[in-house]
């Protein structure tokens, strides 16, 4: 017994006439019969009453046609969505990003995803630094838009931006424009500062930033998140450094002010994924 018997035997339960079916499945009437008897066969059932005049179902053929098409139905259905599995379009995926591109690039690159694959499900997450790459390549995530170049032989990198850093403070801070930010001014104010680790490429940038102000804060509060820090800094706990991506967050009782230097956002996944719907996704970003 096969999927195509079935299918023969669901027409003709349709049809009740050998010849209307041969011609519509297009095979001969004979071997239509040949197919139909196969199936009894096989069975140990009478799945017709049929003379030379009209053609019936038995009881048992009536209980397999209802169940039959039901069944039919159900494995086009799995068949359907395997399919689009295969072409990409269905299944889920995991995307990590960091917090500050949150209102920004986040919404249009799932946007642009949705669009393009509307039956595709997205789960976002935000991960410290120190468990992104590990997560990736173990497969808990299948996407990473981070701000450090992935330097992994077994993970791709590729850079979709830059953004301006920016010194962030209440807007009653006496900060009001880039001149009033000097080594003198910087010595005593208390930062809260992101944490990603020593090999963090942020976290380097942030000490470059240091340097170049020729000023060590000592006295700090850190998080790992973006959205934590925006709200110490409006309960005026310290100043930060942060993405300008930040000012579509939250900027009420906020004031940006830029600084000379940019940070980098990249997009990382693995190398050699057979998922092609991580494939599509990157031809499409």
């Amino acid at each position: 017994m096969d999927i195509q018997q079935i299918k023969y035997f669901l027409i003709l339960a349709e049809e009740l006439h050998f010849w209307n079916t041969s011609e519509k499945v297009g095979i001969t009437q004979s071997a239509l019969s040949r197919q139909i008897m196969s199936l009894e066969s096989e069975l140990n059932l009478k799945l017709f009453d049929r003379d030379k005049r009209n053609v019936s179902l038995t009881s048992a053929g009536q209980y397999l046609k209802e169940k039959w098409q039901f069944e039919l139905s159900t494995l086009e259905i799995v068949h359907q969505q395997a399919l689009q599995i295969h072409l990409g379009k269905l299944g889920t995926i995991k995307i990590a990003h960091p917090d500050s591109i949150s209102s920004t690039i986040i919404p249009e690159i799932i946007s642009k995803i949705s669009y393009a694959f509307p039956q595709l499900n997205m789960e976002l997450l935000q991960l410290p630094y120190s468990q992104e790459e590990e997560a990736l390549k173990n497969y808990k995530i299948d996407i990473l838009l981070s701000r450090d170049m992935n330097q992994s032989v077994f993970l791709h990198s590729k850079k979709l931006s830059s953004d301006n850093l920016c010194l962030v403070v209440p807007t009653d801070h006496d900060f009001k424009t880039p001149e009033d930010i000097t080594s003198v001014n910087l010595a005593n104010q208390k930062f809260i500062l992101t944490y990603g680790g020593s090999d963090s490429r942020y976290d380097s940038l942030l000490q470059d930033i240091f340097k170049h102000y020729n000023i060590h804060p000592s006295s700090f509060i850190s998080s790992q998140f973006g959205s934590t820090i925006i709200s110490l800094i409006k309960k005026g706990l310290g100043i930060a450094i942060l993405p300008q991506s930040y000012t579509h967050y939250d900027p009420i009782g906020l004031r940006f002010i830029p600084l000379p230097f940019f940070s980098d956002l990249y997009i990382n996944w693995r190398k050699d994924d057979p998922n092609i719907i991580i494939k599509n996704i990157m031809d499409l970003i």
